[in-house]
């Protein structure tokens, strides 16, 4: 059984944590779990309590006992799968999105960026989901610059009320 004894510094922070962040609700739970285990209450009452899992309040009293109180809130990191794109892929696509578009396009797209750069031989495969979020992650957008739609002569609605005569485009 692994018994958890809170100082005064932790038991402020985690009800501090509980208040300030309820849009975080696994570790909301962890945080109740870990307040009622200080009070002394067993893991099927806190199980029942808080509407989770005995194995959960176990391994979380059980973290907090061996690792400390972050461990017990926090999840390990998860491993997901092998980046698509290198620094240099990255920093070629940010280049190629910056650029002027191939002949024939007004601007890229995400399938002709990823076309090119399969082209450019810097991926084997890549879909343009994924370069949607490396660009987005670059802070760059596809979308034309509000300046060059300012820059272009749009032509004028006839208004009665104008003082030039309309002109024909």
């Amino acid at each position: 059984m692994y018994v958890v004894a809170l100082t005064p510094y932790e038991r402020i922070r985690l009800l501090d944590f509980i208040r300030w962040h309820p849009h975080l609700p696994r570790k909301v739970i962890r945080a109740r779990i870990l307040l009622g285990a200080d009070d002394g209450k067993t893991d099927g009452e806190l199980a029942e309590e808080l509407d989770t899992s005995i194995s959960t309040v176990h391994r979380t009293r059980q973290r907090y006992v061996e690792e400390g109180l972050d461990r017990a809130l926090n999840d390990q990191p998860r491993p997901g799968g092998k980046k698509k794109l290198s620094e240099k892929g990255e920093s070629v696509l940010a280049a190629l999105a910056r650029s002027e578009p191939p002949p024939g396009q007004r601007q890229w797209t995400l399938q002709s960026l990823a076309d090119y750069l399969i082209e450019l031989n810097v991926v084997d495969s890549i879909s343009y989901e994924t370069v949607r979020q490396e660009l987005r992650k670059s802070g760059i957008s596809l979308q034309p610059s509000l300046d060059l739609l300012l820059c272009r002569r749009l032509p004028r609605p006839y208004s009665p009320f104008h003082s030039e005569p309309r002109r024909k485009s």
